[in-house]
C-alpha cells in the first residue's frame, strides 16, 4: 500500500542509566566511549551518479552492493550483499548475529513496505531477566551487556530473505560470493576497527575466548592494514548461500549459536533451538506524516525511531524553521525542546505493539503536536512531561542505548529503494561469538526493571517480545506519496533520532543537498541535557543556550548518516557521514 498519513488514519528509579533519564555526568561516562575525538572528521564530497547508488559504512560493503547493482540486481539484492560484507568488515556495528528494520520502496507499484527483522527475547525470558536474587538490576551495566543473557534471537537474515523472496532478482546464492571470498582470502582491517579495539569499546570482548582469539590475537588488538581472514564466517555464509536461512535458524549454525550463548563465560543465556526455529520477520505498516509539503515515512513499533522523528518534525512545523540559520540559537533551542517533548512520549509509550497498545494515531495528530509545540518558550523545559492518553498508565522506560549500529541506503536502476538500519546494539554486541560473527546484546534495549513505583513499563522484558529500538530508517516523498525524494538513516544509539530529524530539517527546510545536510554540526537532547558537537559551530552556542537554562555539554557525537536523493532529472546524489569511513558509490564510480 502507499505510505499513509497515520495521524489521520489511524532498573528502579534510582537506576538512572537510561539514555532518557540519566544525569549529565552519567551520560558523560558513555560519551567517553565515543571514538570521534580520535578519528576526526574527514570532509567528503557528494556523490553524483546515474542509474543506481549505494551508501554504506565501509568501502568494501558499498563496493559489494555496487557490484550486484551493476549486474542488474535489485536494491534488495544489493542490501543482502552489503549486510554480508558489513558482518566481516564492520563487525562492531552489525552483522548476521543482529537485527534490522528495512524500508523498501517498490517504484513500479508506488508502494512502501516496512519489514521488522528485530531480535526477539527467548520464549522463557521474563521481566526478571536482568534482576538479581534481591530484585535489583546490576550495578555495573556491563554485567548486563556482556555474555549470553543479553542475546536475542537474530532477525536480519530472515528479514532480508523475506524481502528477497518478494523483490529480489539475483539468485540468493550469488549475493554472498564477494564476502565469502574476502573472508577466505582476508580483508584489510580499518583504522576505525583498530581504534575501537585499542580503546576496548566493549571491555568484555578481551575476556571472551572466541572474541579475544579473533580480535586480539596474541593479546594485541588487530592493527590497521592487517589482512584478516575469517574462515568460520566463510563456512557459515556458504551454508546460508546454499541452503537459505534454514541453515542459520535450524541447521548447524543454529546449534553453534545456542551453544555459544548457553555456555558463555559471562552470564549464560536462555536462547534455544526452538527460539531460532520459530523466528519470523514481519511486514508492518509504515508510519507516515506530512511535514511542510512532503510526506515523511519511517518504521513503526517496536522501533521508536519513526514515531519520534515524526513527532519532532510535527512540533517544529509550528515554527518558521526555514528562516533560522542551521547554527543559530533559535534553531538549537527549538530543536532541542521539540526533541525533549517527543522523547518524553517515546520513553513512556513506545514498545512492541504486539504486546502493548501504542497510541500512534494520537501521537501524530497535528492538533496534538501543535499543543505540544505551545509548551516551548524562551527557557529550556528542563524535563518535558509526556502527554496523557486515556487508559494508558505506564512508567517511564529505564533502558540505556549506546552509539553503534550501521545504516544502508540504496536506489537501483528501476528506482526501487532500500533504507535499512541494522545493528548488534553495543559495539561488538554481547561479545559472544559464534561461527565467525558476533551476537547481539539487544535484550538490554528492554528496560532492565519491569516497573517503577508500582507502574509497569511498556518496554519491559517479556518472552518472545521485541525490544524497543531507536533505529530510524527514513524515506521522504512528495505530498501525495507517489514520488520518492530522499532515503536516509543513521547509527548512533538513542541519538539516531536526533541525527535523522536534524538531517531532514536540513533537506526539507533549508533545501541543502544530502551531503550538506549530513555534514551539519549536530545537536541532541534526549530529554536530559543538550549535547553540542565538539569542534563545530554548534559548540560555540554553549553559553547562549546556558543563558536560556540549558544544561549544555560539548562532546563528540557519533553519527554515521548515509543518504541518497533522487534529483528532479533522475540523477542520484549520495552522501556519507564525514565522521565515519563510509562511502556512496554509483554507476559512474
Amino acid at each position: 500500500m502507499k505510505p499513509k498519513m497515520l495521524a489521520v488514519l489511524l532498573f528502579s528509579s534510582a537506576f538512572a542509566l537510561s539514555a532518557c533519564t540519566d544525569t549529565t555526568e552519567q551520560q558523560a561516562q558513555r560519551d567517553k566511549r565515543e571514538p570521534e575525538a580520535a578519528t576526526g572528521i574527514i570532509a567528503k564530497d557528494a556523490a553524483i551518479g546515474s542509474d543506481y547508488m549505494v551508501a554504506a559504512a565501509t568501502p568494501q560493503a558499498a563496493a559489494a552492493g555496487q557490484e550486484i547493482l551493476a549486474q542488474g540486481g535489485s536494491a534488495i539484492d544489493a542490501a543482502v550483499a552489503v549486510q554480508a560484507m558489513l558482518t566481516l568488515t564492520e563487525p562492531q556495528s552489525s552483522g548476521i548475529g543482529g537485527g534490522a528494520f528495512i524500508l523498501y520502496w517498490d517504484n513500479q507499484s508506488k508502494q512502501l513496505y516496512t519489514i521488522d527483522a528485530r531480535e526477539k527475547a527467548p520464549a522463557t525470558a521474563g521481566p526478571d531477566l536482568f534482576l538479581d536474587a534481591n530484585g535489583q538490576p546490576p550495578e555495573n551495566f556491563w554485567d548486563a551487556v556482556v555474555g549470553g543473557r543479553s542475546v536475542g534471537t537474530p532477525g536480519v537474515l530472515k528479514g532480508l530473505e523475506l524481502a528477497h523472496q518478494r523483490w529480489g532478482k539475483t539468485a540468493w546464492s550469488e549475493l554472498f560470493a564477494s564476502t565469502i571470498t574476502a573472508a577466505e582470502e582476508g580483508f584489510t582491517v580499518s583504522p576505525r576497527l583498530e581504534l575501537l579495539l585499542e580503546m576496548e569499546l566493549n571491555p568484555g570482548l578481551p575476556n571472551m575466548k572466541a572474541g579475544a582469539d579473533y580480535f586480539y590475537p596474541d593479546g594485541q588488538a588487530l592493527q590497521a592494514g592487517t589482512i584478516k581472514q575469517n574462515p568460520e564466517l566463510a563456512w557459515a555464509l556458504k551454508l546460508v548461500a546454499e541452503q537459505g536461512t534454514d541453515a542459520f535458524y535450524k541447521g548447524p549454525i543454529a546449534e553453534k549459536i545456542v551453544t555459544a550463548v548457553n555456555s558463555s563465560e559471562r552470564s549464560p543465556g536462555l536462547l534455544t533451538l526452538e527460539d531460532l526455529a520459530n523466528y519470523e520477520a514481519i511486514v508492518r505498516e509504515p508510519v507516515c506524516n506530512g511535514y511542510r509539503v512532503y510526506t515523511v515515512c519511517g518504521m513503526g513499533p517496536p522501533s521508536s525511531g519513526g514515531l519520534t522523528v515524526l513527532q519532532i518534525l510535527g512540533i517544529l512545523e509550528n515554527f518558521p524553521v526555514a528562516n533560522w540559520q542551521p547554527d543559530s540559537v533559535e534553531f538549537a533551542h527549538h530543536f532541542t525542546q521539540a526533541s525533549r517533548l517527543a522523547f518524553a512520549d517515546r520513553n513512556r509509550y513506545i514498545a512492541d505493539e504486539d504486546f502493548v497498545d501504542v497510541p500512534m494515531t494520537h501521537m501524530l495528530q497535528k492538533s496534538y503536536l501543535a499543543e505540544r509545540s505551545r509548551r516551548i518558550g524562551n527557557r529550556d523545559l528542563n524535563k518535558a512531561v509526556p502527554g496523557e492518553f486515556k487508559s494508558l498508565a505506564f512508567a517511564d522506560d529505564q533502558s540505556p542505548e549506546f552509539p553503534n549500529t550501521s545504516h544502508i541506503s540504496i536506489v537501483d536502476a528501476q528506482g526501487n529503494a532500500v533504507s535499512m538500519t541494522t545493528s548488534i546494539e553495543m559495539g561488538f554486541g554481547s561479545a559472544v561469538m559464534a561461527s565467525g560473527f558476533l551476537l547481539n546484546n539487544q535484550l538490554t534495549d528492554f528496560s532492565l526493571v519491569p516497573s517503577v513505583d508500582g507502574k509497569l513499563i511498556a518496554n519491559r522484558v517479556q518472552g518472545s517480545k521485541r525490544p524497543r529500538s531507536s533505529m530510524s530508517p527514513t524515506m521522504v516523498f512528495d505530498a501525495e506519496g507517489d514520488d520518492l525524494i530522499h532515503v536516509v538513516g543513521s547509527p548512533g544509539g538513542a541519538r539516531i533520532i536526533n541525527y535523522v530529524a536534524q538531517t531532514l530539517v536540513g533537506l526539507l527546510d533549508w533545501q541543502l543537498n544530502m551531503q550538506q545536510a549530513i555534514d551539519l554540526p549536530h545537536i541532541t537532547n534526549l530529554n536530559n541535557y543538550t549535547a553540542l558537537e565538539k569542534g563545530t559551530a554548534m559548540a560555540e552556542l554553549q553559553r547562549k543556550l546556558e543563558r536560556k537554562g540549558h544544561k549544555a555539554r560539548v562532546t563528540d557525537l557519533n553519527s554515521g548518516l548515509h543518504g541518497i536523493t533522487i534529483l528532479p532529472d533522475g540523477r542520484l546524489l549520495g552522501g556519507a557521514d564525514p565522521r565515519r569511513e563510509g562511502v556512496a558509490l554509483s554507476a559512474q564510480d
